[in-house]
Protein backbone atom coordinates (compact mmCIF):
# COMPACT_ATOMS: atom_id res chain seq x y z
CA UNK A 1 0.00 0.00 0.00
CA UNK A 2 3.39 2.51 0.71
CA UNK A 3 4.58 1.54 -1.96
CA UNK A 4 1.38 1.94 -4.76
CA UNK A 5 1.02 5.26 -2.53
CA UNK A 6 4.33 6.45 -3.19
CA UNK A 7 4.59 5.57 -7.57
CA UNK A 8 0.76 7.67 -7.15
CA UNK A 9 2.90 10.56 -5.70
CA UNK A 10 5.53 10.30 -8.28
CA UNK A 11 3.38 10.42 -11.18
CA UNK A 12 1.45 13.34 -9.99
CA UNK A 13 5.17 15.53 -9.24
CA UNK A 14 5.68 14.66 -12.77
CA UNK A 15 1.86 15.73 -14.02
CA UNK A 16 2.96 19.40 -14.61
CA UNK A 17 6.26 20.86 -15.39
CA UNK A 18 6.12 24.23 -13.94
CA UNK A 19 8.49 26.70 -14.72
CA UNK A 20 9.58 28.61 -10.83
CA UNK A 21 9.84 32.09 -12.37
CA UNK A 22 6.54 32.54 -14.57
CA UNK A 23 4.80 30.34 -12.62
CA UNK A 24 3.37 29.20 -16.02
CA UNK A 25 3.06 25.49 -17.48
CA UNK A 26 6.08 24.79 -20.16
CA UNK A 27 4.89 22.84 -22.68
CA UNK A 28 7.83 20.21 -23.58
CA UNK A 29 9.37 19.89 -26.84
CA UNK A 30 7.21 18.10 -29.77
CA UNK A 31 10.60 15.66 -30.37
CA UNK A 32 9.89 14.09 -26.48
CA UNK A 33 7.92 11.27 -28.07
CA UNK A 34 8.61 7.73 -28.36
CA UNK A 35 8.88 7.85 -32.31
CA UNK A 36 11.02 10.29 -32.37
CA UNK A 37 13.46 8.90 -29.23
CA UNK A 38 13.84 5.52 -31.71
CA UNK A 39 14.45 7.62 -34.78
CA UNK A 40 17.20 8.93 -32.67
CA UNK A 41 18.55 6.45 -31.93
CA UNK A 42 19.14 5.07 -35.00
CA UNK A 43 20.32 8.05 -36.39
CA UNK A 44 23.13 8.32 -33.69
CA UNK A 45 24.03 4.65 -34.56
CA UNK A 46 24.67 5.53 -37.85
CA UNK A 47 26.21 8.10 -37.01
CA UNK A 48 28.58 6.15 -34.45
CA UNK A 49 28.88 3.03 -37.45
CA UNK A 50 29.97 5.47 -39.84
CA UNK A 51 32.95 6.25 -37.82
CA UNK A 52 33.64 3.25 -36.68
CA UNK A 53 34.12 1.70 -40.36
CA UNK A 54 35.71 4.94 -41.46
CA UNK A 55 38.14 4.44 -38.67
CA UNK A 56 38.89 0.79 -40.23
CA UNK A 57 39.19 2.07 -43.84
CA UNK A 58 41.84 4.01 -42.74
CA UNK A 59 43.60 1.07 -40.63
CA UNK A 60 43.01 -1.27 -43.15
CA UNK A 61 46.21 -2.93 -44.76
CA UNK A 62 43.73 -2.98 -48.16
CA UNK A 63 40.91 -1.07 -49.43
CA UNK A 64 37.60 -3.13 -49.28
CA UNK A 65 34.56 -2.36 -51.83
CA UNK A 66 32.46 -3.32 -49.45
CA UNK A 67 34.01 -0.59 -46.47
CA UNK A 68 33.09 2.06 -49.10
CA UNK A 69 29.57 1.08 -49.59
CA UNK A 70 28.25 0.66 -46.08
CA UNK A 71 30.21 3.80 -45.27
CA UNK A 72 29.43 6.10 -48.06
CA UNK A 73 25.72 4.50 -48.80
CA UNK A 74 24.08 1.93 -46.32
CA UNK A 75 24.68 3.64 -43.05
CA UNK A 76 24.24 7.31 -44.59
CA UNK A 77 20.77 5.76 -46.17
CA UNK A 78 20.09 4.62 -42.44
CA UNK A 79 21.10 7.67 -40.87
CA UNK A 80 18.63 9.64 -43.53
CA UNK A 81 15.81 6.99 -42.67
CA UNK A 82 16.31 7.49 -39.06
CA UNK A 83 15.80 11.26 -39.66
CA UNK A 84 12.66 10.30 -41.48
CA UNK A 85 11.55 9.23 -38.26
CA UNK A 86 12.44 11.50 -36.47
CA UNK A 87 10.10 13.88 -38.15
CA UNK A 88 7.48 11.02 -38.25
CA UNK A 89 7.54 10.86 -34.68
CA UNK A 90 6.92 15.04 -33.98
CA UNK A 91 3.76 14.91 -36.86
CA UNK A 92 2.31 12.37 -34.57
CA UNK A 93 3.20 13.72 -31.69
CA UNK A 94 1.77 16.99 -33.21
CA UNK A 95 -1.62 15.53 -33.99
CA UNK A 96 -1.84 13.86 -30.35
CA UNK A 97 -2.00 17.24 -28.69
CA UNK A 98 -4.55 19.20 -30.73
CA UNK A 99 -6.40 17.11 -28.66
CA UNK A 100 -4.84 17.66 -24.98
CA UNK A 101 -4.72 20.35 -22.82
CA UNK A 102 -1.14 22.14 -21.66
CA UNK A 103 -1.62 20.26 -18.14
CA UNK A 104 -2.02 16.81 -19.94
CA UNK A 105 1.38 17.26 -21.79
CA UNK A 106 4.07 15.13 -20.24
CA UNK A 107 7.85 16.79 -20.45
CA UNK A 108 9.18 13.46 -21.19
CA UNK A 109 7.66 10.08 -21.48
CA UNK A 110 7.32 8.49 -17.53
CA UNK A 111 9.50 5.79 -16.55
CA UNK A 112 9.07 5.12 -12.62
CA UNK A 113 11.88 2.59 -11.62
CA UNK A 114 10.72 2.89 -8.21
CA UNK A 115 8.32 -0.68 -8.18
CA UNK A 116 10.86 -3.65 -8.04
CA UNK A 117 8.74 -5.53 -11.38
CA UNK A 118 9.41 -2.47 -13.44
CA UNK A 119 12.99 -1.95 -12.02
CA UNK A 120 13.80 -5.82 -12.67
CA UNK A 121 12.19 -5.26 -16.42
CA UNK A 122 13.60 -2.23 -16.81
CA UNK A 123 17.41 -3.46 -16.41
CA UNK A 124 16.31 -6.79 -17.88
CA UNK A 125 16.06 -4.64 -21.05
CA UNK A 126 19.43 -3.10 -20.88
CA UNK A 127 21.37 -6.71 -20.81
CA UNK A 128 19.21 -8.08 -23.40
CA UNK A 129 20.10 -4.48 -25.45
CA UNK A 130 23.67 -5.31 -24.57
CA UNK A 131 23.97 -8.77 -25.99
CA UNK A 132 21.78 -8.05 -28.67
CA UNK A 133 23.73 -5.03 -29.93
CA UNK A 134 26.84 -7.02 -29.54
CA UNK A 135 25.88 -10.24 -30.90
CA UNK A 136 24.27 -7.62 -34.05
CA UNK A 137 27.19 -5.87 -34.20
CA UNK A 138 29.16 -9.44 -34.85
CA UNK A 139 26.96 -10.68 -36.78
CA UNK A 140 27.14 -7.65 -39.12
CA UNK A 141 31.04 -7.89 -39.40
CA UNK A 142 31.01 -11.55 -40.20
CA UNK A 143 28.12 -11.10 -42.78
CA UNK A 144 30.34 -8.49 -44.81
CA UNK A 145 33.13 -10.81 -44.26
CA UNK A 146 31.69 -13.40 -46.13
CA UNK A 147 30.07 -11.24 -48.51
CA UNK A 148 33.78 -10.34 -49.63
CA UNK A 149 34.31 -14.20 -50.00
CA UNK A 150 35.28 -16.37 -52.99
CA UNK A 151 32.88 -18.93 -51.08
CA UNK A 152 30.15 -16.26 -51.30
CA UNK A 153 30.60 -15.33 -55.12
CA UNK A 154 31.50 -19.10 -56.34
CA UNK A 155 29.70 -21.29 -54.61
CA UNK A 156 26.57 -19.65 -53.22
CA UNK A 157 25.11 -20.12 -56.73
CA UNK A 158 25.41 -23.41 -58.93
CA UNK A 159 25.60 -21.51 -62.08
CA UNK A 160 28.73 -20.27 -60.94
CA UNK A 161 30.22 -23.82 -60.55
CA UNK A 162 32.52 -23.53 -63.50
CA UNK A 163 34.50 -20.21 -62.93
CA UNK A 164 34.72 -21.36 -59.34
CA UNK A 165 36.24 -24.51 -60.23
CA UNK A 166 38.53 -23.03 -63.27
CA UNK A 167 39.21 -20.06 -60.70
CA UNK A 168 41.04 -22.07 -57.87
CA UNK A 169 42.96 -24.01 -60.65
CA UNK A 170 44.55 -20.35 -61.74
CA UNK A 171 46.99 -18.69 -60.39
CA UNK A 172 44.72 -15.77 -59.40
CA UNK A 173 43.47 -18.35 -56.89
CA UNK A 174 44.23 -16.46 -53.85
CA UNK A 175 42.88 -13.44 -55.01
CA UNK A 176 39.54 -12.62 -53.99
CA UNK A 177 36.43 -12.02 -56.71
CA UNK A 178 35.67 -9.17 -55.56
CA UNK A 179 39.40 -7.21 -55.76
CA UNK A 180 39.20 -7.93 -59.80
CA UNK A 181 35.18 -7.50 -60.11
CA UNK A 182 34.69 -4.86 -58.01
CA UNK A 183 37.80 -2.99 -56.93
CA UNK A 184 37.70 -0.33 -54.50
CA UNK A 185 34.84 2.85 -54.39
CA UNK A 186 31.16 2.84 -53.86
CA UNK A 187 30.15 3.35 -57.56
CA UNK A 188 31.74 0.19 -58.89
CA UNK A 189 30.34 -1.51 -56.19
CA UNK A 190 26.75 -0.52 -56.50
CA UNK A 191 26.71 -0.87 -60.39
CA UNK A 192 28.10 -4.48 -59.63
CA UNK A 193 25.43 -5.21 -56.69
CA UNK A 194 22.88 -4.07 -59.19
CA UNK A 195 23.89 -6.15 -62.03
CA UNK A 196 23.82 -8.97 -58.83
CA UNK A 197 20.40 -8.32 -58.71
CA UNK A 198 19.33 -8.43 -62.35
CA UNK A 199 21.21 -12.09 -62.88
CA UNK A 200 19.63 -13.03 -59.36
CA UNK A 201 16.10 -12.71 -61.22
CA UNK A 202 17.13 -14.47 -64.05
CA UNK A 203 18.67 -17.38 -61.92
CA UNK A 204 15.16 -17.20 -60.36
CA UNK A 205 13.25 -17.32 -63.50
CA UNK A 206 15.54 -19.92 -65.50
CA UNK A 207 16.47 -17.49 -68.11
CA UNK A 208 20.11 -17.29 -67.45
CA UNK A 209 22.61 -17.84 -70.32
CA UNK A 210 24.70 -21.40 -70.85
CA UNK A 211 27.55 -20.24 -70.74
CA UNK A 212 28.05 -17.48 -68.15
CA UNK A 213 29.10 -14.94 -70.61
CA UNK A 214 32.25 -13.34 -69.68
CA UNK A 215 31.84 -10.08 -68.56
CA UNK A 216 33.74 -8.36 -71.17
CA UNK A 217 31.50 -5.02 -71.63
CA UNK A 218 31.49 -4.16 -67.68
CA UNK A 219 34.83 -4.76 -66.13
CA UNK A 220 36.55 -1.98 -64.77
CA UNK A 221 39.49 -0.35 -66.34
CA UNK A 222 42.83 -3.03 -66.14
CA UNK A 223 44.45 0.71 -64.65
CA UNK A 224 42.48 0.23 -61.79
CA UNK A 225 42.16 -3.42 -60.86
CA UNK A 226 45.43 -5.05 -62.78
CA UNK A 227 47.77 -2.71 -62.14
CA UNK A 228 47.18 -2.44 -58.49
CA UNK A 229 49.68 -6.01 -58.68
CA UNK A 230 51.17 -5.59 -61.92
CA UNK A 231 53.27 -3.16 -63.15
CA UNK A 232 53.09 -3.30 -67.59
CA UNK A 233 55.30 0.31 -67.70
CA UNK A 234 58.05 -1.43 -66.02
CA UNK A 235 60.95 -2.71 -68.92
CA UNK A 236 61.21 -6.57 -68.58
CA UNK A 237 63.23 -7.19 -71.25
CA UNK A 238 63.43 -10.68 -73.09
CA UNK A 239 61.69 -13.81 -71.34
CA UNK A 240 62.64 -17.35 -71.48
CA UNK A 241 59.57 -19.71 -72.81
CA UNK A 242 59.71 -23.32 -73.22
CA UNK A 243 56.48 -24.31 -74.90
CA UNK A 244 56.52 -28.15 -74.88
CA UNK A 245 53.92 -30.60 -76.95
CA UNK A 246 53.76 -34.23 -77.19
CA UNK A 247 53.14 -35.66 -80.39
CA UNK A 248 49.97 -38.17 -81.80
CA UNK A 249 51.83 -40.63 -82.37
CA UNK A 250 52.72 -43.93 -80.85
CA UNK A 251 55.11 -42.64 -78.64
CA UNK A 252 53.98 -39.28 -77.75
CA UNK A 253 56.86 -38.16 -78.88
CA UNK A 254 58.33 -34.86 -76.99
CA UNK A 255 57.96 -31.62 -79.34
CA UNK A 256 59.87 -28.55 -77.65
CA UNK A 257 60.66 -24.74 -78.79
CA UNK A 258 62.12 -22.60 -76.71
CA UNK A 259 61.58 -19.02 -76.74
CA UNK A 260 62.87 -15.10 -75.74
CA UNK A 261 59.43 -13.78 -75.08
CA UNK A 262 60.02 -10.17 -76.24
CA UNK A 263 57.75 -9.10 -73.32
CA UNK A 264 59.02 -5.39 -73.21
CA UNK A 265 57.74 -2.34 -71.27
CA UNK A 266 55.64 0.96 -71.81
CA UNK A 267 57.91 3.11 -70.20
CA UNK A 268 60.32 6.15 -72.34
CA UNK A 269 62.15 7.12 -69.11
CA UNK A 270 63.52 3.54 -68.55
CA UNK A 271 64.88 3.59 -72.82
CA UNK A 272 63.57 1.95 -75.75
CA UNK A 273 60.29 1.07 -75.82
CA UNK A 274 59.38 -2.16 -77.50
CA UNK A 275 58.07 -5.68 -76.98
CA UNK A 276 54.44 -6.90 -76.11
CA UNK A 277 54.16 -4.33 -73.22
CA UNK A 278 54.45 -1.65 -75.90
CA UNK A 279 50.98 -2.10 -76.49
CA UNK A 280 50.15 -0.62 -72.88
CA UNK A 281 52.63 2.42 -72.96
CA UNK A 282 50.70 5.15 -71.29
CA UNK A 283 52.23 7.21 -74.42
CA UNK A 284 50.62 5.72 -76.87
CA UNK A 285 47.01 4.71 -77.19
CA UNK A 286 45.80 1.93 -79.20
CA UNK A 287 41.79 1.77 -80.03
CA UNK A 288 40.00 -0.86 -81.97
CA UNK A 289 36.49 -1.59 -83.26
CA UNK A 290 35.26 -5.16 -83.03
CA UNK A 291 31.88 -6.28 -84.46
CA UNK A 292 31.30 -9.31 -82.09
CA UNK A 293 30.86 -9.37 -78.28
CA UNK A 294 33.58 -11.57 -77.68
CA UNK A 295 35.97 -8.99 -79.48
CA UNK A 296 37.52 -11.45 -81.49
CA UNK A 297 36.44 -9.86 -84.67
CA UNK A 298 38.46 -6.53 -85.23
CA UNK A 299 37.58 -4.35 -88.18
CA UNK A 300 39.10 -1.08 -87.56
CA UNK A 301 42.29 0.16 -85.30
CA UNK A 302 43.59 3.31 -84.45
CA UNK A 303 47.32 4.05 -83.27
CA UNK A 304 47.79 7.32 -81.35
CA UNK A 305 51.63 8.06 -81.13
CA UNK A 306 53.02 10.38 -78.18
CA UNK A 307 53.27 13.37 -80.40
CA UNK A 308 49.82 12.82 -81.87
CA UNK A 309 50.64 11.37 -85.07
CA UNK A 310 46.98 8.75 -85.79
CA UNK A 311 47.25 5.79 -88.17
CA UNK A 312 44.23 3.72 -88.80
CA UNK A 313 44.00 0.64 -89.80
CA UNK A 314 40.65 -0.90 -91.77
CA UNK A 315 40.23 -4.21 -92.41
CA UNK A 316 40.57 -5.51 -95.88
CA UNK A 317 37.62 -7.66 -95.63
CA UNK A 318 35.48 -6.00 -93.43
CA UNK A 319 31.76 -5.40 -94.34
CA UNK A 320 31.70 -1.91 -91.99
CA UNK A 321 31.36 1.52 -94.19
CA UNK A 322 33.31 4.37 -93.13
CA UNK A 323 30.51 5.99 -91.40
CA UNK A 324 29.31 2.68 -89.16
CA UNK A 325 33.14 2.63 -88.56
CA UNK A 326 32.67 6.25 -87.63
CA UNK A 327 29.40 5.91 -85.62
CA UNK A 328 30.71 2.47 -83.71
CA UNK A 329 31.92 2.90 -79.84
CA UNK A 330 35.70 2.93 -79.87
CA UNK A 331 37.09 0.23 -77.29
CA UNK A 332 40.48 1.29 -75.83
CA UNK A 333 42.94 -1.02 -75.41
CA UNK A 334 44.07 -2.82 -72.22
CA UNK A 335 45.19 -5.81 -70.04
CA UNK A 336 42.56 -7.47 -70.83
CA UNK A 337 41.82 -7.40 -74.25
CA UNK A 338 45.12 -9.94 -73.86
CA UNK A 339 44.84 -11.59 -70.85
CA UNK A 340 40.78 -12.26 -71.04
CA UNK A 341 40.92 -15.16 -69.06
CA UNK A 342 43.54 -14.17 -66.22
CA UNK A 343 41.75 -16.04 -63.42
CA UNK A 344 38.87 -18.27 -65.24
CA UNK A 345 40.87 -20.47 -68.04
CA UNK A 346 39.42 -23.22 -69.34
CA UNK A 347 42.11 -25.66 -70.84
CA UNK A 348 41.71 -27.65 -74.08
CA UNK A 349 42.05 -31.00 -74.50
CA UNK A 350 45.38 -30.62 -75.81
CA UNK A 351 47.11 -28.19 -73.70
CA UNK A 352 45.67 -30.20 -70.49
CA UNK A 353 46.99 -33.21 -71.57
CA UNK A 354 50.63 -31.64 -73.00
CA UNK A 355 50.48 -30.49 -68.89
CA UNK A 356 49.46 -33.68 -67.47
CA UNK A 357 52.32 -35.44 -69.43
CA UNK A 358 54.95 -32.47 -68.15
CA UNK A 359 54.25 -33.24 -64.73
CA UNK A 360 54.39 -37.04 -65.24
CA UNK A 361 50.64 -37.44 -64.23
CA UNK A 362 50.93 -39.68 -67.34
CA UNK A 363 52.46 -42.27 -68.19
CA UNK A 364 54.21 -41.59 -72.05
CA UNK A 365 55.37 -45.33 -72.51
CA UNK A 366 51.61 -45.98 -72.75
CA UNK A 367 50.93 -45.96 -76.37
CA UNK A 368 48.81 -43.79 -78.29
CA UNK A 369 48.03 -41.84 -75.25
CA UNK A 370 47.86 -38.88 -76.08
CA UNK A 371 45.60 -39.72 -79.05
CA UNK A 372 43.11 -41.30 -77.02
CA UNK A 373 43.16 -39.14 -74.12
CA UNK A 374 42.02 -35.73 -76.17
CA UNK A 375 39.91 -38.11 -77.95
CA UNK A 376 37.58 -39.22 -74.85
CA UNK A 377 38.02 -35.44 -73.39
CA UNK A 378 36.84 -33.98 -76.91
CA UNK A 379 33.51 -36.53 -76.78
CA UNK A 380 30.31 -34.94 -76.42
CA UNK A 381 28.48 -35.63 -73.44
CA UNK A 382 25.04 -34.67 -71.74
CA UNK A 383 26.72 -34.42 -68.02
CA UNK A 384 30.10 -34.47 -66.03
CA UNK A 385 28.85 -37.89 -64.59
CA UNK A 386 27.87 -39.49 -68.11
CA UNK A 387 31.76 -38.04 -69.06
CA UNK A 388 33.50 -39.43 -65.81
CA UNK A 389 31.99 -43.04 -66.65
CA UNK A 390 32.64 -42.96 -70.13
CA UNK A 391 36.50 -41.58 -69.44
CA UNK A 392 37.24 -44.33 -67.46
CA UNK A 393 35.42 -47.09 -69.60
CA UNK A 394 37.07 -45.81 -72.92
CA UNK A 395 40.43 -45.95 -71.80
CA UNK A 396 40.01 -49.83 -70.34
CA UNK A 397 38.81 -50.87 -73.20
CA UNK A 398 41.22 -49.38 -75.47
CA UNK A 399 44.23 -50.72 -73.73
CA UNK A 400 42.46 -54.20 -72.95
CA UNK A 401 41.37 -54.60 -76.52
CA UNK A 402 44.40 -53.47 -78.97
CA UNK A 403 47.33 -53.97 -76.30
CA UNK A 404 46.57 -56.86 -73.66
CA UNK A 405 49.87 -57.24 -72.58
CA UNK A 406 50.61 -53.88 -71.63
CA UNK A 407 47.10 -53.83 -70.09
CA UNK A 408 48.23 -56.62 -67.77
CA UNK A 409 51.64 -55.32 -66.96
CA UNK A 410 50.54 -51.84 -66.89
CA UNK A 411 47.43 -51.55 -65.57
CA UNK A 412 48.88 -49.14 -62.48
CA UNK A 413 49.51 -46.34 -64.88
CA UNK A 414 46.22 -46.86 -66.80
CA UNK A 415 44.22 -46.19 -63.66
CA UNK A 416 46.23 -43.51 -62.58
CA UNK A 417 45.71 -41.91 -66.72
CA UNK A 418 42.10 -42.61 -65.39
CA UNK A 419 42.25 -40.51 -62.72
CA UNK A 420 44.08 -37.75 -64.11
CA UNK A 421 41.83 -37.39 -67.68
CA UNK A 422 38.89 -37.69 -65.02
CA UNK A 423 40.24 -34.52 -62.86
CA UNK A 424 41.03 -33.17 -66.30
CA UNK A 425 37.35 -32.95 -67.46
CA UNK A 426 36.19 -31.74 -63.89
CA UNK A 427 38.80 -28.83 -63.96
CA UNK A 428 37.89 -27.65 -67.37
CA UNK A 429 34.47 -28.74 -69.21
CA UNK A 430 31.36 -28.24 -67.79
CA UNK A 431 28.22 -29.84 -70.40
CA UNK A 432 25.72 -28.59 -67.98
CA UNK A 433 26.40 -25.23 -68.77
CA UNK A 434 27.68 -25.84 -71.90
CA UNK A 435 31.25 -24.23 -70.63
CA UNK A 436 34.63 -24.90 -71.84
CA UNK A 437 37.65 -23.77 -73.36
CA UNK A 438 36.00 -23.21 -76.87
CA UNK A 439 33.26 -21.04 -75.57
CA UNK A 440 35.69 -18.99 -73.70
CA UNK A 441 38.07 -18.38 -76.04
CA UNK A 442 41.96 -17.53 -74.44
CA UNK A 443 43.67 -14.42 -76.49
CA UNK A 444 47.25 -14.98 -74.89
CA UNK A 445 49.46 -16.62 -77.53
CA UNK A 446 47.70 -17.57 -81.21
CA UNK A 447 48.16 -21.14 -80.89
CA UNK A 448 44.02 -22.64 -80.69
CA UNK A 449 42.67 -19.22 -80.93
CA UNK A 450 43.04 -16.15 -83.14
CA UNK A 451 45.00 -14.57 -80.69
CA UNK A 452 47.42 -11.75 -81.48
CA UNK A 453 46.31 -12.37 -85.50
CA UNK A 454 43.28 -10.64 -84.44
CA UNK A 455 44.84 -7.45 -85.47
CA UNK A 456 48.58 -8.42 -86.77
CA UNK A 457 46.60 -11.08 -89.61
CA UNK A 458 47.65 -8.84 -92.49
CA UNK A 459 44.82 -7.45 -93.30
CA UNK A 460 44.49 -4.58 -91.38
CA UNK A 461 45.78 -1.67 -93.36
CA UNK A 462 46.13 2.45 -93.45
CA UNK A 463 45.24 4.82 -95.90
CA UNK A 464 48.68 5.13 -96.84
CA UNK A 465 49.12 0.92 -97.76
CA UNK A 466 50.72 0.22 -94.84
CA UNK A 467 49.69 -2.94 -92.82
CA UNK A 468 49.91 -3.87 -89.03
CA UNK A 469 53.23 -6.30 -88.84
CA UNK A 470 52.82 -10.05 -88.69
CA UNK A 471 56.13 -11.35 -88.38
CA UNK A 472 56.93 -13.67 -85.95
CA UNK A 473 60.19 -11.81 -84.47
CA UNK A 474 58.39 -8.93 -83.36
CA UNK A 475 56.71 -10.52 -80.16
CA UNK A 476 59.45 -13.68 -80.26
CA UNK A 477 63.44 -14.78 -80.72
CA UNK A 478 63.05 -18.90 -81.34
CA UNK A 479 66.36 -20.35 -79.93
CA UNK A 480 65.62 -23.84 -80.87
CA UNK A 481 62.96 -26.46 -81.80
CA UNK A 482 63.04 -30.15 -81.20
CA UNK A 483 60.61 -32.48 -83.54
CA UNK A 484 60.64 -36.11 -83.09
CA UNK A 485 64.25 -36.37 -81.64
CA UNK A 486 65.77 -33.29 -84.55
CA UNK A 487 66.61 -30.49 -83.55
CA UNK A 488 66.21 -27.07 -85.62
CA UNK A 489 67.98 -23.84 -84.49
CA UNK A 490 66.67 -21.12 -86.74
CA UNK A 491 69.33 -18.95 -87.97
CA UNK A 492 67.09 -16.12 -88.29
CA UNK A 493 65.25 -16.27 -85.24
CA UNK A 494 61.93 -17.01 -86.94
CA UNK A 495 59.81 -19.79 -85.98
CA UNK A 496 60.46 -23.26 -88.39
CA UNK A 497 56.98 -25.18 -89.14
CA UNK A 498 58.88 -29.00 -88.62
CA UNK A 499 56.54 -29.32 -92.40
CA UNK A 500 57.83 -27.15 -95.48
CA UNK A 501 54.68 -25.17 -95.70
CA UNK A 502 55.82 -22.88 -99.01
CA UNK A 503 55.76 -19.96 -97.24
CA UNK A 504 54.19 -20.22 -93.70
CA UNK A 505 53.68 -16.41 -93.54
CA UNK A 506 50.07 -17.36 -95.21
CA UNK A 507 49.11 -18.95 -92.08
CA UNK A 508 47.80 -18.55 -89.20
CA UNK A 509 48.61 -21.35 -86.31
CA UNK A 510 44.88 -21.78 -85.12
CA UNK A 511 44.20 -22.32 -89.35
CA UNK A 512 45.21 -26.08 -88.50
CA UNK A 513 45.79 -26.93 -85.08
CA UNK A 514 42.86 -26.86 -82.94
CA UNK A 515 42.87 -27.71 -79.04
CA UNK A 516 40.48 -30.87 -79.31
CA UNK A 517 42.19 -33.02 -81.92
CA UNK A 518 45.34 -33.85 -83.67
CA UNK A 519 45.14 -31.64 -86.92
CA UNK A 520 42.18 -30.53 -88.92
CA UNK A 521 42.93 -28.86 -92.55
CA UNK A 522 41.36 -25.32 -93.15
CA UNK A 523 40.12 -26.87 -96.20
CA UNK A 524 37.83 -30.23 -96.02
CA UNK A 525 39.21 -32.85 -98.27
CA UNK A 526 37.47 -35.53 -97.40
CA UNK A 527 39.33 -38.81 -95.95
CA UNK A 528 42.62 -36.34 -94.65
CA UNK A 529 44.91 -39.56 -94.48
CA UNK A 530 45.24 -40.04 -98.29
CA UNK A 531 47.50 -36.94 -98.34
CA UNK A 532 50.54 -36.18 -97.87
CA UNK A 533 51.30 -32.18 -96.77
CA UNK A 534 54.33 -31.53 -99.44
CA UNK A 535 52.36 -32.41 -102.26
CA UNK A 536 50.52 -29.62 -101.77
CA UNK A 537 52.44 -27.26 -100.06
CA UNK A 538 55.31 -26.55 -102.16
CA UNK A 539 58.77 -25.05 -101.54
CA UNK A 540 58.82 -21.37 -103.29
Amino acid sequence: MAEEEEEIGTEEENDEPVDKATDEIKIPSLAQNYITLVGITITVASVAGIVLLFLLELTAEKESPYLGILIYILLPGAMIFGFFVILLGIVIERRRRRKMSPEEIAAYPILDLNGPRRRRAFFAFLVGAFFFIMVSGFGSYRAYEFSESTTFCGETCHVMHPENTAYLASAHARVTCVECHVGGGADFYLKSKFEGVRQLFALMAGTYQEPIPTPVHNLRPAQDICEKCHWPEKFWGEQLKVFTHYGYDEKNTLNQSRLLIKTGGGSPTAGQTAGIHWHMNVANQVSYVATDDKRQDIAWVRFTESDGRIVDYTARDTTLTPEQIKAAPKRKMDCVDCHNRPAHVYLSPNSAVDRSFSANKLDRSLPFLKLKSVEVLSKPYKSTEEALATIAKDIHTYYKTNYGEIYDSKTESINAAVVELRRIYSTYFFPEMKTDWQSHTDNIGHYNAKGCYRCHDGRHVSPEGKTIQTSCNICHTTLDQTFGGRTIVPPDGNFQHPIDLGGQEKYKCADCHKGNRAFQHPINLGDISKFQCVECHKKK
